[in-house]
């Protein structure tokens, strides 16, 4: 069987003791976000990107595929949040950070831009809205293009 190809497949191949936490995750998210990001499967998992219409140069690693902001992804040991935003803009990452004990007894686990769940009941949902909601499509371009494209 191969890696699925649409969002629908994508959440129909998850295995039942992730599969509901991983929807609420979307629906928060997509709830969550400001106007004008658009979902995908992008890089093999749920993702919000901003498209090609909105900002026409689309990601500097490969500008085929549109500019990723966030996305989400049941991995093996973990389900994780990959949040553009985070990585990008130090003031983001300080908010979460502080925020973080106020909505989870557990330890943050965090790389560059992924928070890592090993624990479905330890997903922070009111947290992630509030974090999806932070920026909006103009202010990802604007730290995209200063912090990360350095064209």
């Amino acid at each position: 069987m191969g890696k699925p190809t649409t969002l629908g497949a994508y959440f129909e191949s998850l295995p039942d003791d992730r599969k509901g936490a991983m929807e609420t995750l979307r629906d928060t998210i997509r709830d969550s976000l400001p106007p004008g990001f658009e979902e995908t499967l992008n890089y093999g998992m749920p993702s919000w990107v901003v498209p090609h219409a909105t900002y026409e140069a689309g990601y500097h690693a490969n500008p085929k595929l549109p500019l990723p902001f966030l996305g989400i992804a049941s991995q093996k040991s973990h389900v994780a949040v990959y949040h553009m935003g985070v990585y990008a803009n130090p003031e983001l990452m300080d908010w979460l950070v502080k925020a973080w004990p106020e909505h989870s007894l557990k330890k943050l686990d965090m790389g560059k831009s992924c928070i890592r769940f090993k624990k479905t009941d330890d997903i922070p949902h009111a947290l992630l809205g509030e974090l999806a909601s932070k920026m909006s499509v103009e202010e990802w371009i604007d730290v995209y293009e200063r912090q990360i494209k350095k064209a």
